[in-house]
């Protein structure tokens, strides 16, 4: 890590992990929560998610999972994971490793989840290859996700506005084909259904979402 990068990470990285639950309180409200609640119902037995950020799913997973592991790479996202985690009656382990290294076995997990995380994962990819492997056959992911838009004028100024985005959104970029990516990664996207993040900015208001199998 560059000094630059390891001071960003020192300053903004940390007041990041401070505001994020109540910069999201808005939308979470307008339904984003409601969404969340929707998709994680589909959640059975042992359960992977990726970047766990502060926790915000933790309360929401149905009594029908029997494990659930929450992997979190960043370290400010993580101190305040734990704190939820230890405040919740929901038995859970934090696993504090990058995405796409994940330490964690072959066909381990029927379910894993990714919400609001693919727009920042350094290489998604490679990140969608590791739940690839750590999933059972027939395993799903479930996905919410602000994704690249479909209308031609707001993708260009998701692409003219993504390196200052980035920078203030902690590495979240707002111009990522997810659906692409996700169909190159093995995952099924017929299921998937495009619509609106609720009272989110317009570059990150089109919205991917719903259940996807591996092939």
């Amino acid at each position: 890590m560059s000094l630059a990068h390891a001071a960003y990470d020192a300053t903004w990285g940390r007041m990041f992990a401070a505001m994020y639950d109540r910069g999201l309180k808005a939308t979470e409200e307008g339904g984003l929560g409601e969404m969340r609640l929707q998709l994680l119902a589909g959640a059975t037995g042992r359960v992977v998610e990726l970047g766990a950020g502060t926790g915000v799913n933790l309360d929401l997973y149905p009594d029908a999972i029997t494990e659930l592991v929450l992997v979190e790479p960043d370290p400010h996202m993580a101190k305040r994971l734990r704190e939820r985690v230890a405040a919740s009656p929901r038995p859970a382990t934090i696993v504090e490793a990058p995405g796409e290294r994940l330490p964690l076995p072959d066909d381990s997990f029927d379910v894993a989840v990714a919400t609001l995380v693919l727009c920042t994962v350094p290489d998604p990819a490679a990140a969608l290859a590791e739940l690839r492997r750590v999933l059972v056959p027939g395993g799903r992911l479930l996905l919410i996700e602000h994704v690249r838009a479909e209308e031609a004028g707001l993708a260009r100024w998701q692409d003219r506005l993504e390196k200052p985005w980035r920078f203030f959104g902690d590495g979240c970029h707002c111009n990522r084909d997810t659906a692409a990516t996700l169909a190159a990664a093995g995952f099924e996207t017929g299921g998937l259904e495009r619509g609106r993040l609720p009272k989110a900015p317009p570059l990150v208001r089109p919205l991917l979402r719903g259940s996807s199998a591996l092939h």
